[in-house]
């Protein structure tokens, strides 16, 4: 992952090629996996370099590593097509199609899913340990000391860090404010 890449004045062929290079793959794959279809993710890949070139006068990602901002757009493409997928009614030629179609798509709830697992991969050990403990097991401050083996005042300040941290990974990958 690259420390950052200046876009703001930049807008040229080089620097597609090096977002696409340098980025290309994981955006191919992260498609992909939300489409399960390689033209779609193809095309979701190509939306989202064209996005890039177009904000290139407008976007500074100075300092900043360019990957979040890239699945944020990405994030945006599918969720786009999702949505446009979802407004067109599927055509039925004749009543036995009816047993085949598919049931509905929660492009949505899986990439929310894959966004805060990304986001709880930044953090440290300790710090995902507490909050899946507390949060997603809905255990008490006592229980999740005795669970990891911590005093109760660890379990709280590592709470606090882990949450600020979680909302950092958030913000860099383009959620929240």
């Amino acid at each position: 992952m690259s420390t950052g890449v200046r876009v703001v004045g930049g807008a040229d062929e080089d620097l597609i090629r090096c977002l696409y290079a340098e980025h290309g793959g994981a955006l191919f794959a992260f498609c992909v996996r939300f489409t399960g279809d390689a033209q779609q993710a193809e095309d979701a890949v190509q939306e989202v370099l064209l996005r890039a070139w177009r904000s290139a006068g407008t976007v500074d990602l100075t300092g900043r590593p360019a990957r979040p901002w890239l699945f944020a757009v990405a994030r945006n493409v599918l969720t786009d097509v999702h949505r446009a997928a979802r407004s067109r009614p599927e055509v039925v030629t004749d009543d036995s199609s009816l047993g085949t179609l598919p049931a509905p798509d929660e492009v949505d709830r899986a990439v929310e899913s894959w966004t805060m697992a990304e986001a709880l991969r930044s953090l440290s050990a300790e710090h995902r340990a507490v909050l899946v403990q507390s949060y997603w097991l809905g255990r008490s401050v006592a229980e999740t000391a005795r669970h990891l083996g911590i005093p109760p005042g660890t379990v709280k300040s590592r709470t606090y860090y882990a949450l600020r941290g979680l909302r950092l990974a958030l913000e860099e990958m383009g959620v929240g404010s």
